[in-house]
């Protein structure tokens, strides 16, 4: 039976008309699992994510998620990031090793072209892109970052080098509201992988603002395509394809990972009950979006060749 039959079907008349269907593939079983689990059947998402696990046992997904969803079935959902030792092994192990050094290589060489400079650093998080490309010619460093223990780690580096910045523990928006960003400029403003936790329809207001106080903006993100709906069968295809991808860079940790990481951000995809946080998409969107806040200069330059998807650091002008 065909991911396309199944999702005309479930379209058409919702869940309840796929809970007596009885396919004979693993991918349809999964893609069963996935529509039980966004209407909250997770003994019945369970079943279907092992039946995919029998027909396909090679599949590193279809096991973990068998895995999961049983511990969902008997517990419950847990939040994506509850696993702290998951979430610090996740971001330091894997691909995400070659993604930080290629995007703090990129900075550090945009950093190498001025003779001294004054950087906004939005989202930056534990310092994990910001702190290996910094130079001696970055002689101030203002931080945004809602997470308060994120924000001290990184203070806590900048004050062990000797580094001037402020910092502010609150959201972008709130802080493009304050005073200090109001009259605020900088030579550069960065934001990796922060900025998709703006919704698309906020995205130009924020543009524009970085068009205002900055004269350079340098952003990163990933090229994701563009997808009809969460549970369609292009978007389950490429979750399936690319999380193959992911876990096998997690081997051999005991499923920490997987279990405690990468299965409830995949399953998070397709919860229903959960308010959307994040918006990827196509890097052209982004340039465009940044060409239509006023940037006349917008290059695209690749950075690496993530699991997810190709990683791209936006340079505007």
């Amino acid at each position: 039976m065909s991911l396309e039959t199944l999702w005309q079907r479930y379209r058409r008349a919702g869940y309840a008309a796929l809970q007596t269907e009885e396919p004979d593939d693993a991918l349809s079983c999964f893609y069963l699992a996935i529509l039980a689990f966004g209407a909250d059947d997770f003994a019945r998402a369970a079943e279907w994510a092992a039946e995919a696990s029998r027909y396909q046992p090679e599949s590193r997904v279809f096991a973990q998620a068998a895995i999961y969803l049983e511990r969902v079935a008997r517990q419950g959902k847990a939040g994506v990031y509850v696993d702290g030792a998951a979430f610090g092994a996740f971001i330091r192990g894997g691909g995400n090793v070659g993604l930080y050094a290629a995007v703090s290589g990129a900075l550090r060489e945009v950093y190498g072209q001025y003779p001294s400079l004054h950087l906004l650093d939005i989202g930056v998080g534990d310092g994990l892109a910001l702190l290996p490309a910094l130079t001696d010619v970055v002689r101030q460093v203002d931080l945004v970052e809602p997470s308060s223990p994120m924000l001290a780690t990184t203070c806590a580096a900048l004050d062990a080098r000797g580094v001037p910045y402020r910092a502010f523990n609150q959201t972008l928006q709130t802080f493009m509201d304050s005073p200090e960003a109001q009259v605020g400029s900088w030579d550069v403003i960065q934001a990796t992988w922060s900025l998709q936790s703006i919704a698309p329809a906020e995205r130009p207001a924020v543009f524009r603002w970085l068009r205002a106080h900055g004269a350079r903006a340098l952003i990163a993100e990933f090229d994701v395509p563009r997808f009809a709906a969460l549970a369609s069968p292009d978007h389950v295809r490429y979750v399936v394809t690319r999380y193959e991808r992911g876990l096998a860079e997690y081997e051999g940790d005991d499923g920490l990972v997987a279990q405690g990481f990468l299965m409830p951000v995949m399953f998070g995809y397709f919860d229903r009950t959960a308010a959307r946080t994040n918006w990827e998409g196509p890097i052209q969107d982004w340039a465009d979006g940044l060409r239509a806040a006023g940037f006349a200069q917008v290059e695209l330059r690749p950075l690496y060749a993530y699991f997810w998807a190709e990683a791209f650091l936006l340079d505007a002008r």
